[in-house]
């Protein structure tokens, strides 16, 4: 009978592996060919991996959590079985519990939502406090994440780095030998076997000399309401317990960890738009038929917020703790909301470089895909910075969260009409005119208020001057 593989496949520039996160078919199944059997997940977005052949299920070869390489087999199917009474649950899951099992923990931006619930043997998620203070533990002995000062980390190694407790300063010393020179398995645990002795101050003791710091951190006025104790929550008649998904408890803890590591500080602008929606109207239907896009403001703003960036670019940079990386490449990231009320940030990669219409493009693409969770790992990695239309919901403006390790996110808020006054050669007059605000979070560690200020300004100024006699 021939038995054919199915590896997991090439998913992007520079994504090398993933994580199983859920099989949707057991061994002994009947599947056909593009029907979805396992899904994974990288650092940032899921992907479900389809059958290449019709035939049954005979061989799982990972199990849920193991980190799989790109080019590893998946699972095996037999094309000569149309269709095979299912082994029984014992012989099923025989095959899941051979595969080496992978401890680790997948830390990732918010990612989307499986199809298939989660096991019924997942660990059950920490409490609140208990994780806020993990997370606090990890700001006071890292101020940075392992992840942001060598770009790509695996799963497997942020876990073997962080267990070992090796500091960004050690991890930056680390010469990789993977692709590009990232770090693989073999190099942290080789650093880790051959890591220079601090003295005869063993390990133990420098451990609780560190945990009795943080101890003395954590016990602060400022910090005691956030680690209080959270007592399980009592149902009283007619409530109803709902556990988040995977998406929803990753955004809560990157979201708190942001907070924890970013000196969140905001400037608000706001900005007379009636010229840049006088000439979306009047060109919107010549738009569509010259370039095949529909025009909206994300473009337009997006546009915005590009010449920002290579006018002021301090904003596009990347804090590690000790040092800023100025990036290069001008990558924007969008927020886009999705159907089942999660959210995931596409990047619109090298944005300064395309005109209008390839804005138009790229964004109808990313947030048409996004919600059709079609999006490949590489198109929501190595954002420089963030914008978010809250503007979409009604709102008039907020203040978003900046996602790690960027050092800055912009809310546009919605468009409203209003009466102002206009200033004019003849004098000033009351009209109607078109307005919105625009929200600049910012981390003040690295970005003062004048540069913060500065930055939205030049976004504000960009638009209340456009040009209504701009060609398509």
């Amino acid at each position: 009978m021939p038995h054919l593989e199915v590896v997991l496949p090439e998913m992007g520039e520079s994504v090398v592996e993933a994580t199983v996160t859920s099989w949707l078919k057991n061994v002994g199944d009947t599947v056909e060919v593009d029907e979805v059997v396992v899904e994974v997940a990288t650092d940032k977005v899921d992907s479900e991996i389809v059958s290449e052949y019709a035939g049954v299920i005979v061989e799982r070869r990972a199990a849920i959590d193991q980190v799989v390489k790109v080019g590893e087999v998946l699972f095996v199917v037999d094309t000569e079985s149309k269709a095979s009474e299912p082994k029984d649950t014992k012989d099923r899951q025989q095959s899941t519990e051979n595969a080496p099992e992978a401890n680790l923990a997948v830390t990732a931006e918010p990612l989307s939502q499986p199809s298939a619930p989660r096991p019924q043997n997942e660990p059950e998620m920490e409490s609140a406090a208990q994780f806020t203070e993990k997370v606090m533990r990890s700001t006071y002995r890292q101020p940075s994440s392992l992840s942001q000062s060598r770009g790509f980390l695996s799963p497997l190694v942020r876990s073997i780095a962080e267990e070992e407790g090796v500091t960004e300063v050690e991890l930056s010393s680390i010469k990789g030998t993977g692709l590009d020179e990232r770090i693989t398995k073999e190099d942290i645990l080789n650093f880790v076997a051959n890591r220079p002795q601090l003295g005869s101050q063993s390990k133990a003791t420098q451990g609780q000399e560190s945990s009795n710091a943080i101890d003395q951190q954590l016990a602060k006025p400022m910090t005691a309401p956030l680690l209080a104790s959270m007592p399980a929550a009592e149902l009283a008649s007619g409530d109803e317990r709902i556990e988040l998904n995977r998406m929803a408890k990753l955004t809560a803890k990157n979201m708190l960890e942001s907070v924890l590591t970013s000196a969140h500080v905001q400037s608000f602008i706001e900005v007379d738009v009636t010229a840049v929606v006088e000439w979306r109207a009047s060109v919107k239907q010549q738009f569509e038929r010259v370039e095949g896009e529909k025009l909206t403001f994300t473009p337009i703003f997006m546009e915005a917020v590009a010449r920002a960036l290579k006018e002021y670019p301090q904003l596009n940079i990347q804090f590690d703790g000790e040092s800023i990386i100025q990036k290069k490449a001008i990558n924007i990231g969008m927020a886009t909301a999705l159907e089942d009320g999660n959210l995931i940030v596409p990047v619109i990669k090298e944005a300064d470089l395309l005109n209008l219409s390839g804005l138009a493009q790229k964004v109808n693409d990313l947030s048409q895909r996004a919600r059709s969770k079609a999006l490949k790992p590489d198109e929501v990695m190595n954002a420089t910075y963030t914008v978010t239309n809250i503007g979409s919901f009604g709102s008039v403006f907020g203040t978003p969260i900046i996602p790690q390790p960027q050092v800055g996110i912009l809310a546009i808020g919605a468009i409203r009409k209003v009466p102002a006054v206009v200033e004019t050669a003849q004098g000033e007059f009351l009209g109607i005119r078109h307005k919105m605000y625009l929200s600049h979070s910012y981390d003040h560690r690295v970005v003062n208020g004048a540069l913060g200020g500065l930055f939205i300004k030049f976004i504000a100024d960009y638009l209340e001057k456009w040009d209504v006699n701009r060609s398509v």
